[in-house]
């Protein structure tokens, strides 16, 4: 795998798939997808704050699909400002995770008594992808802004 440090440059066709931490983008879009359809599938019981986590999770598995797919596709054209534009997305990605974690570990943990079983079961597992996913975002947060400073 090539290094952030190497250039400051984003990756373009399969390479993104070769290269850290562009490689991370399928991990946040497998376990960020789980998260999505573990919080769809369970009742809702705060609904303002499960709707942050779903947005959330929405969210950044559109952008990051969008993103993946552009990079493949060489759409950014080796241009610095979508480095920017990166790591801009990934800072935002890793506040947005760990707000929507957060709220989805409060419920899960308010829920305990009042929920089924197997809802809790279920939202138990929707807290530890969403943590997960924020920690696979703060990595690629780390290295998007390293290679952000470098360009």
């Amino acid at each position: 795998m090539s290094s952030t440090t190497a250039g400051a440059s984003l990756p373009s066709g399969i390479k993104v798939l070769a290269s850290f931490p562009d490689a991370l983008a399928i991990v946040e879009f497998v376990f960020g997808g789980l998260v999505w359809i573990l919080v769809a599938s369970t009742r809702v019981h705060d609904p303002m704050s499960q709707g942050w986590v779903m947005f959330v999770s929405v969210f950044c598995f559109v952008i990051s699909t969008l993103l993946l797919f552009l990079y493949m596709c060489g759409a950014h054209g080796g241009k610095s400002a979508w480095v920017a534009v990166d790591a801009f997305y990934q800072v935002i990605a890793t506040i947005f995770y760990l707000s929507a974690s957060v709220l989805q570990a409060y419920i899960t943990y308010h829920m305990k008594n009042q929920a089924p079983y197997k809802n809790y079961q279920i939202d138990i597992a929707a807290v530890v992808f969403a943590y997960a996913v924020t920690l696979t975002y703060f990595i690629h947060m780390v290295f998007s802004l390293v290679r952000w400073k470098s360009s």
